[in-house]
């Protein structure tokens, strides 16, 4: 017998449990590797309420993984919608580089749900090129981009960008080498 879908969150607990996400994620961006009661205490809710939702850490790194790359993922649309596709792929590298830096925090938990399988890499893998792809679309229709590039190449360069600074806090130099990225994305003047 499968597993009955949950019941739907009433309202205040949707909102706990957002706030909570959003509480966690900022912890793990500042590169902290904030305890529970503080992202609890962050997120003005009880540990209790914490615990009801995410009975361990592990469960709630992998939700605020899995809302983030949902998030990210699903961000090149209304990109797309607001901005040539040039300009939505460089907003969408500024998105990719703060969800990589969200993982800092929860960098050891991380690595272990990848090698326990929680996390499948090449499922995440799979998402961000075929972000990185509906922009890359979109950009050779409107000839604003390169349509000899594969997704998955740029996400190799990009990911190369974050290991090479360290998803340092130098957003200067980080959007110097995404500007780069994007200028060898650009189609070739003859």
């Amino acid at each position: 017998m499968a597993d009955d879908p949950a019941p739907p969150l009433r309202a205040d607990a949707r909102r706990n449990r957002d706030a909570l996400l959003r509480a966690a994620a900022a912890g793990f961006a500042a590169g902290d590797d904030p305890t529970l009661e503080k992202i609890a205490r962050d997120a003005g809710v009880g540990i209790g309420t914490l615990y009801r939702h995410f009975p361990t850490r592990e469960v709630l790194v992998e939700a605020v993984y899995r809302t983030e790359l949902t998030t990210l993922c699903e961000s090149v649309h209304g990109l797309l919608r607001e901005h040539e596709p040039a300009d939505a792929l460089r907003a969408w590298m500024d998105r990719y580089a703060e969800f990589v830096t969200t993982k800092r925090g929860m960098a050891d938990t991380f690595r272990a749900m990848v090698a326990d399988g929680t996390v499948a890499a090449a499922q995440t893998r799979e998402s961000i090129d075929d972000a990185v792809g509906t922009i890359l679309r979109a950009g050779a229709a409107d000839g604003s981009l390169r349509a000899d590039v594969e997704a998955d190449d740029v996400v190799t360069v990009l990911v190369g960008v974050f290991v090479a600074t360290g998803v340092s806090d130098d957003r200067a130099r980080i959007g110097r080498l995404l500007d780069l990225v994007l200028g060898g994305l650009r189609p070739r003047e003859h």
